[in-house]
Parts: structure tokens; C-alpha cells; sequence
């Protein structure tokens, strides 16, 4: 991960909190300990501020103990990784707990032997998380941006007889700037824009032509009002001028 995994420690007792943070070479595991509360109300209080990512919680605490904690900690953060830490005699009640979406159970006092490939595993888990939400992330980025695209060709095929239709006006539409829509038009299409749109209205355009309609009524029905732009637009894409096109199609 980028940042050190930041880890909570939630236990009652002063000592064991200041032996779990000197026991451990948080460094080298790439985590630092962000905080400790002294119950698990007080951690509630200030979990919000301090976001862990793994927090280890004595099962054995007064006003609110491990197992209260865990149930509200996990239901804010489902993805917080909880460590329970219990005496010898109390592991077995930590044990029914299954239900419960706790990582791992650990007996006090704790060492560095045990807890370490612990902290590994986690850091494992949490990396494999960050991966998978970053790749469900650029998956998503990419299907809505395909989704975009070019909705936007829908959009040009459903409207491209308003003469309003532009370039400026479909980014403004859709809230894109015109820069970036004509990059990605062009990316998803293979084709500029303005080349998309004319496409479109010069099919329409023909299939007037052969109705023996004038040019100027051809071009305001397909949304170009000046007939000479029209006119150039009909002669590049038929290699016909619009009067030879109805002429040869009207006979």
C-alpha cells in the first residue's frame, strides 16, 4: 500500500497497550500506530478520527467490552480487520463468537513471534482489498465512459435534424468540455465528431434528394440552414453535386 497500514490498540490495561506498541517493528511491516483507547467506547469515540485499518481489541474491558466493540466497529467499517486479544480464560468465549467478522484470535500476553506473521496475513488481506477495489474501480471508470459514448452516438442519431447540434452543445448536454468529448468521440467512434454528425445528416440528406425536394428544404430538414455549406458537405460525401444526385435519382 501507499501509506503504512494504521492500526488501532484497544485494551484496558496501560501496560499491555505500551508492550504492544514496543514489541513490534511496525516499520519494517509498513504500519504505524495511529492510536490506542483505553475501552471500547472510548475507541468508538474516536475511531471515526483515527480510521484504522487493523485494530486490536482486548476481549475484557469494562462499559463496553471486545465483543460490543467489534459488533459496532464492523457494522461502521466492514472492512476493518479486528484482532481479539483474551486471556486463557476467556479464549473459549472468544471463540464462540463466530459470527462475528473477526481476523483473527490471539492469547495474552502476546510476543513478537506470534503476532507478526498475524500482522503479515493482514497486510496481506489489505492488499488484496486496495487491488481489488482499484480494479473495480477502473473497470467502472471504463464501462461508464464506454456508457457515455456516444449515449451520445444515440443521442446524435435520435436529434441530428436540430440545427442547434454541435460539438459545444452535446459536451455542455452531456457535461463534458468540448475538448475532452471531441478526444473521446474520436477514441470510442473513430471518427472526428463533426464527421459522425455530417455522416448522419447526409444519409437523411439522400434519401430527400430522391424525393425531388430542393435543396434548400433538404438542408434545413436535415439541420444545416446554409445551403451552400450543405451543398459542399452533399458534394464531398456523394461525389455528386445535390442537383446531379436528384437528377440521376429521379428519372
Amino acid at each position: 500500500m501507499n501509506r503504512a497500514i494504521r492500526v488501532m490498540i484497544i485494551d484496558d490495561e496501560e501496560s499491555a497497550r505500551k508492550l504492544m506498541r514496543a514489541a513490534i517493528d511496525w516499520d519494517s511491516l509498513g504500519m504505524e500506530v495511529v492510536g490506542e483507547a483505553a475501552s471500547g467506547i472510548e475507541a468508538i469515540n474516536i475511531i471515526d478520527d483515527l480510521r484504522p485499518d487493523i485494530a486490536f481489541v482486548d476481549i475484557s474491558m469494562p462499559f463496553m467490552d471486545g465483543i460490543e466493540f467489534t459488533e459496532v466497529a464492523t457494522s461502521r467499517y466492514p472492512n476493518l480487520i479486528i484482532i481479539i486479544m483474551t486471556a486463557i480464560d476467556k479464549f473459549e468465549y472468544a471463540r464462540k463468537c463466530v459470527s462475528l467478522p473477526v481476523f483473527d484470535y490471539m492469547l495474552k500476553p502476546m510476543v513478537r513471534a506470534e503476532i507478526t506473521p498475524v500482522l503479515e496475513r493482514a497486510a496481506e488481506r489489505l492488499k488484496k482489498e486496495k487491488d481489488y477495489w482499484e480494479d473495480q474501480k477502473e473497470s467502472e471508470e471504463a464501462h461508464s465512459e464506454e456508457s457515455d459514448t456516444d449515449l451520445i452516438t444515440r443521442y446524435l442519431e435520435e436529434n441530428f435534424t436540430d440545427k442547434e447540434l454541435n460539438l459545444a452543445f452535446i459536451a455542455q448536454h452531456f457535461g463534458f468540455s468540448a475538448s475532452y468529448l471531441s478526444r473521446k468521440f474520436k477514441q470510442d467512434t473513430g471518427k472526428k465528431f463533426v464527421e459522425y454528425l455530417t455522416d448522419l445528416r447526409m444519409k437523411k440528406a439522400m434519401e430527400i434528394a430522391k424525393g425531388n425536394v430542393k435543396m434548400y428544404q433538404a438542408a434545413a430538414e436535415v439541420g444545416i440552414p446554409d445551403p451552400n455549406y450543405f451543398s459542399r458537405c452533399f458534394k464531398k460525401y456523394t461525389g455528386m453535386s445535390y442537383s446531379d444526385y436528384v437528377a440521376e435519382h429521379t428519372k
